[in-house]
C-alpha cells in the first residue's frame, strides 16, 4: 500500500505538504557544471541527460559527465530518443550519439539552415511525434523527419508544444492553441482567457483537455467550453507561478513553480506533497522537470538538481530551520504528533507546522502514552503533557526509560540519572517515589518477572534489581560485571521472548538462570551480528536492528529478514548511540533523525529496486580507447601499463559495482570504489573478469563476463619460439663454423708451435753445439794452456837445471881457478857463465810464454801494485808457477837466503797481512 494513501487515512485528509517523499539534492560541487539546468530527459538505457548552462550533463547513477558544444553555448533543451540525444541551444540544434568507443559525438542539424535559416533563436523545447523530432523556439517550429527539416511559422510567440494521441498541439502567446495537420496550422482553441496566459502544457484526462498556464492556473476544456479547474492546487500555482507540468502514470500531477519548489497532487488536484526549500530542497525555482516510468522525479533548478522517489514507501518530516535539533522520540497522541528533541518538546499543528511547547527547553529523552496520559521524560524531570502544556510530576532528573511492572496495573518503574523511580496512577493523579538503594544512572530497563528487573548503567555495567511486593523498596541491587559479562561498557539490555539479552561492545550475551551467570548468545551473534543492537521497542514482533550502515527489520527467533533501510535515507542524520524507532500507531512507525524523522508503515515491504547487469561504458589500454561495440575477448600486450574498464548501469539505483576474477578457487567479490577499475602488471595468461551491480542491502545483479587474454612476452610467443629456433640453428651453424675455425686455428697454432719448438730445438742444438764447440775450444785451450804451462814449467826447470849446472860449473871453476894459466881466460869464462845464468833473452821468452798462459798477469799485477820492479815481477811469476824457494834461487842466481829476503820485501810491496800467504795471493790473483 502506497504511503500517500496510508497518510491520507491516518491524518484524516489533513494537509501533508509538510511531509515529503525521499529526495536528494545535487549541488554544483557534485556535478561540476553550470548552476542552471533548463531541460531533463532520460534515455531508454537509463542515462539521465540535463541541458545545463555549460553543456550537456550525463548521469549514469554513479558519476556526472559534462559534454560541451563546439560554440560553448548554453543548452536550453534536451530530449533522448532511442540512441540519440537531441539538444537545443542558441541558433543551434542537433543530436549526440555514441560511437563504437562509447564516446558521445555531436552532429549539428541546424548547420544546413545557416546562415539565414536561424536568426536569434533559442530552442527551448524538443519533443518527438511518431518518427519526427520537433524543435521549438519562441519564433518557429522545426520538424526533423527523414533527414529533412521543415520550418513552421506560427502567427505569434510559441510558448509550448504537446503531443496528444499523435497530434501536435502548439500553444502561442496571443493566438491560442493550434494543431498541425499535414504541415498546416489549424486553430484548436482561441479564447481570451488564454491570451498572455503563458500556456505551459496541454494534456488530456478522462476525455477532457487540461491546459496549465503560468499566470492563470489550470483550465479544463470540454465540448468547446473553457473553464478554470476547481482544485486545491489552482490558486497555489497562480501565486507561485507555474513553470513546469508533468503527469504520473497513476494520474498524480506534478507542478514545478518559479517561486516555491514543486507541488504533487492527486488526479483531482488535491495537494499531497510540497517539496521546497523549507523541507530541504536546494533551490525553489524549478526550471525543468522529468518523471520516469518508475516515478522517479528529477528537477532542474536555477541552482542545482534534485531527484525524488515518488514510489518510496517512506515519508520524511524535515525541519531545515535548525530549531528542532536532534530528535530522540516521536509519538502520536490525540491525533497530534509530538516530537521530543534535544531542544525541547514540539508538536505539529493542523497544517503540520512545527510548534514549540513553552517550558520544555532542554533535552527530551522519552515520550510515552501511559494510562491515557502522555508522559515526557525530560532532562529536568518527568512531565505530564496536557492540552499542549507541561505539568511536572517528577522532579527526578533524566527520565530515560519507563516500563510497566509485569502483572500489575497502573504501576511503572522509570530509569533516571539518579536511580529508579516508581510511578503509579491513582484516582487523584500520578504518585511518584524514588526507590532509593542506588542513585546510579540507568538508561535501559527490562523486567524478568514481576519482582525482578535488569538495568544497564548509562555508561558501564549490568545490574539485577529485586523489588519488594509493593514496589516501594529495592531489596537488592546486584552487579553482574564479574559474572561472565564480556565488557562493562555500552551495555544494553532487551527482553527477547523469554530471554534477557545483553548487548556489549564484544557482542550478544544472555542471562542463564540455572547458572545465574551471563553466557554467550550465539543465535543473536549470528542472526543479528556482533556489532548490531536493537533500536525499536521490545513489544513488537519485528525488531529494528542497527547494523553497520543500515537498519534491518527482523523477526526473532526465526531470523526472518523482512526489510532493510539503506543508509541513503539517514546518512549523517542518525543520533549515534541513541537511534530510536517509535511506534506512532499499530500501522505507523517513526525513525528519529537530526532535524526531523522518517515515517514508514508496519507492512515493511522490502525497499527493493531491481539491479541491472552492468555493461562497459569505455575500455582503455594504456589510455587508448578501444571499440566496445563488438567486445568478445580483449588481448593485452605483455608489457601494458594500464588496463582500465569503466562500468555503467544507469537503470540501477543506489548501486555500486563489484568484480571478481574467475579461477579454480572460491569466487571472491571485491567492491569497486567507483565506476572505474584499473589493472596493471598482470602476468600473461587467460582471465575471466566478472562484474555485477550491487547495493547496500546485499542485493546483486546477474554478473557480466569479460574474457581477457594477456599476451605472453615475445620470447614465449610462437614468433618468439620461431626466433629461438632460428637463433638455435644459427648458433649451431655458427658454433660449427667457429669450431672448424678453432680447429684450423689450433692446428695452425700447433703447427706454428711445432715449428717454433723445432726452431727452439734447433737453436738449442746449435747453442749446444756452439757450447760444445766452445767447450772443446776451451778444453783445447786449457790443454794448450796446460801444455804451455808444462812447457813453461819445463822451460823453467830447464833453466833451473841449466843455471844449477852453470853454477856447479862456476863453483868448480872457482875451486880450480888456480889451475888456469891464463887469468883472463878464467875471468872470461866466469863472465860467460854469469851471462848465461842471467841471460835477458831467456827471460823475455819466459815472460812471453808466461803471459800466454796467465793472460797479462804482469800488466794487472803492475797496475794494482805499481811499486813492483822487474825483479819483483820475476819472483811473482815464479811463485805463480808454484816454484819453491829452492827452485827460484838458481833462476835468480841468488842464494836461498836471498830468495827469502826478496819474498819478504815482496810481501811488503803487496801490502799483505802477516797471516796472509804470499803464494795463495799470487796463485789466486786475477
Amino acid at each position: 500500500m502506497w504511503m500517500a494513501f496510508i497518510f491520507c487515512l491516518f491524518f484524516q485528509n489533513r494537509l501533508m505538504a509538510q511531509y515529503a517523499p525521499y529526495f536528494q539534492n545535487y549541488d554544483l560541487s557534485q556535478y561540476n557544471a553550470g548552476n542552471q539546468n533548463w531541460g531533463i530527459s532520460k534515455a531508454d538505457d537509463g542515462r539521465l541527460y540535463v541541458a545545463n548552462s555549460k553543456g550537456l550533463l550525463e548521469f549514469d547513477g554513479v558519476k556526472w559527465t559534462l559534454s560541451t558544444l563546439p560554440n560553448k553555448t548554453t543548452m536550453r533543451s534536451v530530449h533522448a530518443v532511442d540512441k540519440r540525444v537531441y539538444i537545443g541551444s542558441y541558433e543551434e540544434f542537433g543530436f549526440w550519439e555514441r560511437n563504437n568507443f562509447g564516446q558521445l559525438r555531436y552532429t549539428s542539424l541546424s548547420e544546413s539552415l545557416k546562415p539565414n535559416g536561424i536568426l536569434n533563436e533559442e530552442f527551448w523545447q524538443i519533443i518527438n511525434m511518431e518518427d519526427a523530432i520537433i524543435f521549438r523556439s519562441f519564433l518557429n517550429i522545426y520538424v526533423y523527419k527523414n533527414s529533412e527539416i521543415k520550418k513552421i511559422e506560427p502567427p505569434s510567440t510559441v510558448l509550448s508544444c504537446s503531443v496528444i494521441d499523435g497530434v501536435l498541439y502548439i500553444s502561442t502567446l496571443t493566438n491560442g492553441i493550434f494543431t498541425l495537420n499535414d504541415g498546416q496550422l489549424i486553430s484548436f482553441i482561441d479564447h481570451k482567457d488564454l491570451v498572455d496566459a503563458k500556456i505551459i502544457s496541454v494534456t488530456k484526462k478522462n476525455g477532457k483537455f487540461l491546459i496549465t498556464t503560468s499566470l492563470r492556473g489550470i483550465f479544463k476544456y470540454t465540448n468547446g467550453v473553457l473553464s478554470p479547474l476547481k482544485a486545491e492546487i489552482n490558486p497555489i500555482i497562480k501565486e507561485q507561478q507555474l513553470n513546469e507540468f508533468s503527469e504520473m502514470g497513476n494520474g498524480n500531477m506534478i507542478f514545478g513553480t518559479i517561486k516555491n519548489g514543486v507541488y504533487i497532487t492527486d488526479p483531482d488536484g488535491n495537494l499531497l506533497f510540497h517539496i521546497h526549500k523549507e523541507n530541504g530542497l536546494i533551490n525553489n525555482t524549478v526550471l525543468s522537470q522529468y518523471v520516469d516510468d518508475d516515478d522517479q522525479l528529477w528537477l532542474g533548478l536555477d541552482n542545482g538538481l534534485a531527484s525524488a522517489n515518488l514510489r518510496s514507501p517512506y515519508l520524511f518530516y524535515n525541519d531545515v530551520s535548525g530549531n528542532l535539533g536532534a530528535v530522540y522520540d516521536v509519538i502520536e497522541y490525540n491525533n497530534t504528533v509530538y516530537i521530543g528533541s534535544n531542544t525541547g518538546l514540539y508538536y505539529l499543528d493542523a497544517d503540520n507546522a512545527l510548534q514549540f511547547i513553552d517550558g520544555s527547553q532542554g533535552q527530551v529523552w522519552d515520550l510515552n502514552e501511559i494510562e491515557g496520559d502522555l508522559l515526557c521524560g525530560h532532562n529536568n524531570g518527568t512531565y505530564l503533557v496536557k492540552n499542549k502544556r507541561l505539568e511536572l510530576i517528577s522532579p527526578h532528573t533524566g527520565g530515560w526509560v519507563i516500563k510497566k511492572v509485569l502483572g500489575t496495573s497502573k504501576t511503572y518503574i522509570q530509569g533516571t540519572y539518579a536511580g529508579l523511580v516508581k510511578f503509579k496512577k491513582e484516582a487523584s493523579g500520578w504518585t511518584v517515589k524514588h526507590l532509593g538503594k542506588t542513585t546510579m544512572p540507568f538508561r535501559f530497563l527490562v523486567f524478568e518477572d514481576a519482582y525482578t528487573a535488569w538495568v544497564a548503567h548509562a555508561y558501564k555495567g549490568l545490574y539485577k534489581v529485586k523489588f519488594d511486593s509493593t514496589y516501594d523498596t529495592i531489596l537488592e541491587v546486584r552487579s553482574y560485571e564479574n559474572k561472565g559479562l564480556w565488557s562493562p561498557y555500552n551495555v544494553r539490555v532487551n527482553a527477547l521472548k523469554n530471554d534477557i539479552s545483553i548487548k556489549t561492545n564484544e557482542g550478544w550475551q544472555k542471562y542463564e538462570p540455572l547458572l545465574d551467570s551471563i553466557v554467550p548468545y550465539p543465535l543473536l551473534n549470528k542472526n543479528f551480528g556482533k556489532n548490531s543492537y536493537i533500536i525499536s521497542e521490545d513489544d513488537i514482533s519485528t525488531y529494528a536492528v542497527k547494523y553497520k550502515n543500515q537498519i534491518n527489520f527482523k523477526t526473532f527467533p526465526d531470523n526472518g529478514l523482512k526489510s532493510s533501510l539503506s543508509n541513503k535515507y539517514f546518512e549523517n542524520r542518525l543520533i549515534l548511540g541513541y537511534e530510536n524507532i517509535s511506534k506512532l500507531r499499530d500501522s505507523l512507525f517513526a525513525l528519529s533523525l537530526n532535524n526531523g524523522f522518517m515515517l514508514f508503515d508496519n507492512i515493511l515491504n522490502p525497499d527493493l529496486v531491481p539491479l541491472y547487469q552492468p555493461y562497459f561504458e569505455s575500455i582503455f589500454i594504456d589510455k587508448q580507447r578501444i571499440a566496445i561495440d563488438t567486445i568478445k575477448t580483449i588481448e593485452l600486450p605483455n608489457r601494458f601499463q594500464a588496463f582500465t574498464m569503466v562500468l555503467t548501469s544507469p537503470k540501477s539505483k543506489d548501486h555500486f559495482f563489484e568484480y571478481a576474477i574467475a579461477s579454480q578457487d572460491t569466487l571472491h567479490w571485491y567492491k569497486m570504489e567507483n565506476d572505474k577499475l584499473e589493472f596493471s602488471n598482470i602476468s600473461y595468461g587467460d582471465y575471466e573478469f566478472l562484474f555485477r551491480t550491487a547495493n547496500a542491502l546485499g542485493e546483486t545483479s546477474a554478473p557480466r563476463s569479460l574474457m581477457v587474454k594477456v599476451l605472453p612476452p615475445w620470447y614465449r610467443s610462437a614468433q618468439g619460439y620461431l626466433l629461438f629456433l632460428a637463433l638455435l640453428m644459427l648458433t649451431v651453424v655458427l658454433f660449427y663454423i667457429l669450431h672448424r675455425r678453432k680447429i684450423k686455428k689450433e692446428q695452425r697454432l700447433l703447427q706454428l708451435k711445432f715449428e717454433a719448438e723445432q726452431k727452439i730445438l734447433l737453436k738449442e742444438k746449435a747453442i749446444e753445439n756452439d757450447r760444445r764447440i766452445v767447450e772443446l775450444k776451451n778444453e783445447s785451450l786449457q790443454n794448450e794452456v796446460k801444455l804451455k804451462s808444462k812447457q813453461l814449467a819445463n822451460t823453467a826447470m830447464a833453466l833451473v837445471k841449466k843455471n844449477e849446472t852453470l853454477l856447479e860449473l862456476k863453483r868448480e871453476i872457482l875451486l880450480h881457478r888456480n889451475s888456469f894459466e891464463n887469468y883472463f881466460s878464467y875471468k872470461n869464462l866466469i863472465k860467460k857463465i854469469d851471462s848465461s845464468i842471467s841471460h835477458k833473452d831467456e827471460w823475455k821468452v819466459f815472460e812471453y810464454n808466461f803471459n800466454q798462459v796467465h793472460e797479462e798477469f804482469f800488466k794487472d799485477l803492475k797496475s794494482k801494485h805499481p811499486k813492483l820492479n822487474a825483479k819483483d815481477l820475476r819472483i811473482c811469476a815464479y811463485i805463480k808457477m808454484n816454484l819453491s824457494t829452492k827452485e827460484i834461487a838458481p833462476l835468480l842466481n841468488i842464494s836461498l837466503r836471498g830468495v827469502e829476503t826478496q819474498r819478504y820485501r815482496l810481501r811488503s810491496k803487496l801490502m799483505l797481512d802477516s797471516d796472509q800467504s804470499l803464494t795463495d795471493y799470487l796463485l789466486n790473483f786475477k
